[in-house]
């Protein structure tokens, strides 16, 4: 019998039952008794518990995951490392993870898999905006509730961007099915290196099947850096090519030539669902290009054939109407005058025409034989230089500008055809250029609180990182200083170091204050008068009235040094209105506009129309504070009915009638 079964941890995680069993930790299904919350709980195993790498990698996924807050990516409520114990308390979630789902239905409509990784890469931004990198991307760590909604999980192996990689371990870890170029080679790791393993994933969810196979992970690993896939149109036909350059630029094994941020990718998918026949300009001139290309030249030449025909019956009218008759008959010999001239024209046509031919040939050789050339690396150079060097016998065109943090100013970033392709001499070459590094001034946050500083550098899109220090003038948890200092212009991509005040170097450590009960108001100022900060502030649904502080971190029996920050749970009461959405999945068979309607308590809250087959999913919201029943109709009938309880903010699918429409 499993040892923590029956346990309460930190005096108020009743331990329920075992869920899941994973490489360094176990989880369980718990109760929260404050406020009777299901939860889930990762124990890290016992035999890893004096094992300094794997506490290293579990505190550091406490870490990583407290400073996340967004949909797709599961929550952290409660964290314990003591000597006998290493705990992380989070959301529970009752469903499966993506990779069972994609086993049970095995190649998905491109449709639902666009779903799914949107909602995967607005997780993965969020943690890169954040200095996150999760580095196990993989359908095994994405669970997959009832509604069609997921979340991220396993932030094990996760690191902060801005740290750095201390081992070849630390770098070349992951799952090597979903392992990007770099992991495989040890090299250093940011956020591309998730975009590579999404692109994996897409690959897989529209394929049925992964990229590479080996025999052994670590003939996998060597795919992944030497071969390229097969194309997503091999395995599947049926879907559109800008999809499948989506995938191919995700997957590229050069991180530079890869979607430079979860966003930009985002960003691609949605111009793709806008219109499906989007062509990113990927790749040169693919073979429906080629195929497009002969048939406009055949539909020309058969156009050319047919207009002249209409001449000669003209030519022939004309001769008739300035009255030139036709030969006489053979018998007479009166029209042998006239075959001579006609004869003498003929010739001296044919000769003229036979002149301007052999000119036209000698100027332009038409029959010359074009050579193949190979197509050369561009990326890099000057464009100004390259266009007037005469070694490149191409005709070159600008395709667009922009700022690039990895390329000066003139510099080419990406060319079509792309290096290595065979191209006709003097073919033409799209470019892109670098408008060289878009440059920004430090702002002055000197003496806000630090999370002030953090919003106005992420509105600015600057990189930082937090350097803790000592302050006898700044308080603690403020901006002492900014490197470089604020006005200094600094490129957007360089990490400007946020220097945070501890306060002053001579603090003692002080005892931490009970504050369980208190309200709000009335804790945040005791923690200021004993010298220390608010940290993190918690709502939790309890009996207990609201802004009423029901838990505290750390405890009141442990001390820390002025300035620490103090973490609170804080009771949103228990007759909060809150609000859930469902998310309705639609039958894409049908075409025609129908109408779905929600009610509640047999009165309609909920009415639109719309088109299942462009409209894969609905998503109504309903707000409350008890449970109520709410039935899904389309076009009348019962479509589904749900179950909401809102003091456990959990929606449950009772009835499902969708098979039968």
């Amino acid at each position: 019998m499993n040892s923590n079964l029956g346990k309460r941890i930190e005096g108020r995680y009743e331990i329920l039952e075992l869920i899941g069993v994973g490489g360094m930790a176990n989880v369980y299904r718990a109760t929260d008794v404050t406020d009777g919350k299901t939860v889930a709980v990762k124990i890290l195993r016992e035999e890893f518990s004096e094992n300094e790498e794997f506490l290293r990698r579990f505190k550091n996924e406490s870490k990583a995951i407290a400073l996340l807050s967004h949909p797709n990516i599961i929550k952290v409520y409660d964290v314990c490392f003591s000597d006998k114990l290493q705990c992380i308390v989070m959301e529970f979630v009752d469903g499966i993870t993506l990779k069972e789902y994609m086993d049970s239905r095995g190649r998905l409509p491109y449709k639902e898999a666009l779903h799914f990784i949107e909602q995967i890469m607005a997780a993965l931004e969020h943690a890169h905006s954040r200095g996150i990198v999760h580095r196990d991307v993989k359908p095994q760590n994405v669970m997959l509730l009832e509604d069609g909604s997921l979340k991220i999980t396993d932030f094990g192996i996760a690191r902060f961007a801005r740290s750095e990689a201390k081992t070849i371990t630390d770098r070349a870890i992951g799952s090597v099915h979903y392992i990007s170029p770099e992991q495989a080679r040890g090299g250093s790791t940011d956020n591309r290196t998730d975009i590579y393993s999404a692109g994996v994933l897409l690959y897989e969810m529209l394929t049925g099947r992964l990229p590479f196979e080996g025999d052994t992970p670590v003939s996998v690993a060597l795919m992944h850096i030497e071969l390229t896939p097969p194309g997503v149109r091999e395995a599947a036909p049926d879907i559109p090519e800008g999809l499948e350059q989506i995938v191919q630029r995700a997957m590229a094994k050069e991180p530079d030539r890869r979607y430079q941020s979860a966003r930009e990718m985002a960003d691609d998918i949605a111009a793709f669902k806008r219109d499906p026949s989007i062509s990113f300009a990927y790749k040169y001139l693919s073979t429906t290009d080629k195929n497009d290309f002969k048939r406009s030249l055949m539909k020309a030449q058969s156009k050319k054939k047919g207009a002249q025909k209409p001449r000669k019956k003209q030519k022939k009218g004309l001769l008739r109407e300035e009255g030139m008759t036709p030969p006489p008959p053979a018998r007479e010999k009166k029209p042998m005058s006239v075959i001579p001239v006609l004869g003498g024209i003929t010739a001296a046509f044919v000769l003229v025409a036979g002149v301007f031919i052999a000119v036209m040939v000698y100027l332009n050789n038409p029959f010359k034989q074009v050579p193949n050339v190979t197509m050369p690396e561009l990326i890099g150079l000057n464009y100004e230089e390259l266009k007037n060097d005469p070694n490149y016998s191409f005709t070159f065109e600008v395709e667009a500008t922009d700022y690039s943090y990895n390329y000066k100013e003139g510099q080419i970033y990406d060319q079509n055809p792309k290096a290595g392709r065979t191209v006709k001499e003097g073919a033409r070459v799209r470019v892109k250029v670098s408008r060289g590094p878009l440059v920004v001034n430090v702002p002055n946050v000197v003496g806000k609180p630090v999370e002030e500083a953090y919003r106005v550098f992420d509105e600015l899109k600057l990189k930082y990182r937090t350097v803790e220090v000592f302050s006898p003038i700044y308080e603690a948890g403020s901006v002492a200083a900014t490197n470089p200092g604020w006005g200094s212009p600094v490129e957007g991509n360089v990490e400007v170091e946020i220097h945070v005040s501890m306060g002053r170097e001579d603090s003692k450590p002080l005892p931490v204050p009970s504050l369980v009960g208190l309200s709000l108001d009335d804790a945040k100022k005791l923690v200021k008068e004993m010298g220390f900060n608010v940290g993190n502030v918690t709502y939790v649904y309890t009996d207990q009235p609201f802004n009423t502080v029901v838990a505290q971190d750390p405890s009141d029996d442990s001390s820390m040094v002025a300035g620490g920050l103090i973490h609170l749970n804080v009771s949103y009461g228990d007759n909060q209105v809150k609000t859930i959405t469902l998310n309705i999945a639609l039958p894409d068979h049908i075409t025609e506009q129908v109408e779905m309607s929600c009610l509640v308590g047999g009165e309609i809250v909920r009415l639109d129309k719309l088109t299942p087959s462009e409209v894969p999913y609905w998503t109504p919201s309903f707000e409350g504070s008890k449970a109520i029943s709410v039935m899904v109709m389309l076009n009348g009938r019962l479509y589904q009915l749900w179950e909401i309880d809102f003091t456990t903010e959990q929606a449950t699918l009772k009835e499902n009638n969708a098979p039968q429409f």
